[in-house]
């Protein structure tokens, strides 16, 4: 993909668009419809199209707007093949004239032109998170596409953005492959995630595609492989600064002995399989040594024998990461294990052993978060996978693709649902702040109209409610809509993930804590100039069906 800089074009080196994104990723109706454009004409007719959705997910009051990127890349491959062209005869009926495919076939996205939110900004509903002009058959065909691309982009991120308000500082990584909607779908959450606010992924592709931190333990299936020490074949490990490779069953055998009457259990507790698990596992990666501790009993086999592991890596030099909770009570367990770990540090004067990670996994939720913070617990870790990946708690965003304006007229779609009406005509959208540098409110205006100024008074309208209304001073003035493709041509620079990533940090700082939190938050909001609001209202009577009473 170039970018252009100053008029010349420099090549960037970012992954290639992903092969399923493609023109016929549309639904059928897309192509029924520019059949039926063409045959009334309307290949010169110019439109407008707003990409918005209407209720923030989660029953929030933001949303994180993700999948620019993907988007900018299906413009700039937009074309149908032969064999695209030759299928599309296939399903459309015979009538279908000869020279509308002859049209296909050289259709591209040159003349579109696309104005997009920044990735990663923090949007609201009626927002435009993209505005499409160009020829009403391409945009129109760019739909389906389009949503597709940014609903579950913007749903993910969001999701991953509450996880990581609700776990503050603690390590969030997602490990949700497994249970994604199919493969797309899990490299989608596995991106989306990270740019939301995760540390890392159990996703290798993933990690190798977009670069992302990829860690992962072990299964319970590892250590139930193993039955007793006699199956351990290497017995051995070299100390990490040189020498002599040490027997390390026996030396881990002798602290497993030790560290009894620290546990106050019996030795016949702690089970021997799990035992050799540990120390294959240990001797197979003595610098990342990390272990799932409750396929038996937590308190009576899986820290025991973690410890006696872990101490032992500790005499050769190496130093253990910690432990992975999987099931049962996690804020009672993690205190344990800290307990336990902290008594054993004090005791055999290792220091950080006091220190070794917690980490929990087990089907967790943004609620089982917060009810662990309320609980008081010492987890340093979470792996998320299956309610991060497929959305549990909301599983769509309902992003919306209207036409507003064709041919320089403003257009509505009217609805005995208010929600359901549309913004009319080509808008630019502001984002005006107060002195202590929040956002105060975001500002829809007629693309005509001077954009709202610093310090000087501006009339925000509620869009359907004539009585709600307020000025506002703003002490900045964002343009939120920014040129990102036209003419062929991307228009400035793409950010990279991490960018992206900090871009969504920086934007959520702006919203005051009553928007942001998560039960009964504040609603931020949306409004509209005085004359869009007007401008609104009188289409909306020149529309409307005037009723008759007999």
């Amino acid at each position: 993909m170039s970018r252009v800089t100053n008029g010349s074009v420099s090549p960037e080196k970012r992954l290639g668009q992903n092969c399923i994104v493609q023109p016929l990723l549309t639904d059928l109706y897309q192509i029924t419809m520019a059949y039926a454009y063409w045959k009334s004409g309307k290949t010169e007719s110019h439109a407008v199209f707003d990409l918005f959705f209407r209720k923030n997910p989660f029953q929030g009051e933001f949303t994180v707007f993700a999948g620019l990127e993907e988007c900018v890349k299906f413009l700039d491959k937009f074309s149908y093949s032969k064999s695209d062209i030759d299928y599309l005869r296939q399903i459309l009926p015979p009538t279908i004239e000869e020279d509308f495919y002859k049209y296909l076939a050289n259709l591209n996205a040159k003349e579109v032109t696309l104005y997009a939110v920044k990735e990663g900004t923090v949007i609201f509903p009626r927002i435009p998170m993209l505005r499409v002009e160009g020829p009403l058959i391409i945009v129109q065909l760019l739909e389906t596409t389009l949503l597709n691309l940014v609903n579950y982009a913007s749903l993910i991120a969001t999701n991953a953005s509450r996880y990581r308000m609700a776990a503050g500082k603690l390590k969030l990584y997602e490990f949700g492959l497994r249970r994604a909607q199919g493969p797309d779908g899990g490299l989608s959450a596995s991106r989306y995630s990270y740019i939301g606010g995760f540390d890392g992924t159990s996703n290798v592709l993933a990690g190798k595609l977009f670069n992302i931190p990829v860690k992962g333990t072990h299964a319970h299936s590892y250590v139930t492989s193993f039955n007793s020490l006699d199956e351990l074949t290497v017995r051995n490990l070299a100390p990490k600064g040189g020498g002599k490779a040490m027997d390390f069953v026996d030396l881990a055998t002798k602290w497993r002995e030790r560290l009894v009457a620290v546990f106050s259990v019996m030795l016949s507790e702690a089970n021997d399989g799990e035992f050799a698990a540990f120390i294959s596992f240990a001797i197979a990666f003595p610098n990342g040594f990390l272990s799932l501790v409750d396929t038996y009993d937590v308190k009576k086999s899986g820290l025991l024998n973690f410890s006696a592991v872990a101490l032992t890596l500790y005499d050769l030099g190496y130093e253990p990461l910690g432990i992975r909770l999987d099931s049962g009570d996690l804020a009672y367990l993690s205190v344990i294990a800290r307990n336990v770990f902290a008594k054993i540090s004090r005791e055999f004067k290792r220091p950080g052993f006091a220190n070794l990670l917690i980490m929990a996994s087990n089907d967790i939720n943004e609620e089982t978060i917060l009810s662990l913070n309320e609980q008081g617990h010492e987890i340093d870790a979470f792996g998320i996978g299956t309610h991060l990946v497929t959305c549990q708690k909301q599983p769509a965003l309902g992003g919306v693709f209207k036409m507003v304006e064709i041919n320089g007229r403003a257009r509505i779609k009217l609805s005995h649902d208010v929600a359901k009406v549309t913004i009319p005509g080509k808008k630019e959208a502001y984002r005006l702040y107060g002195e202590n540098g929040n956002a105060l409110i975001d500002l829809l205006q007629i693309s005509s109209e001077a954009a709202p100024e610093v310090g000087k008074k501006v009339l925000c309208r509620h869009p359907f409610q004539e009585a709600k209304r307020a000025f506002v001073i703003p002490s900045k003035v964002e343009p939120l809509l920014q040129l990102y493709w036209k003419d062929g041509e991307i228009c400035q620079p793409l950010p990279n993930m991490q960018e992206i990533k900090e871009q969504v940090v920086n934007s959520l700082k702006i919203l005051r804590p009553d928007i942001r939190r998560t039960l009964n938050p504040t609603p931020y909001k949306v409004s509209v100039s005085d004359n869009l609001y007007h401008y609104l209202h009188n289409l909306w009577l020149e529309n409307a069906p005037i009723g008759e009473l007999s």
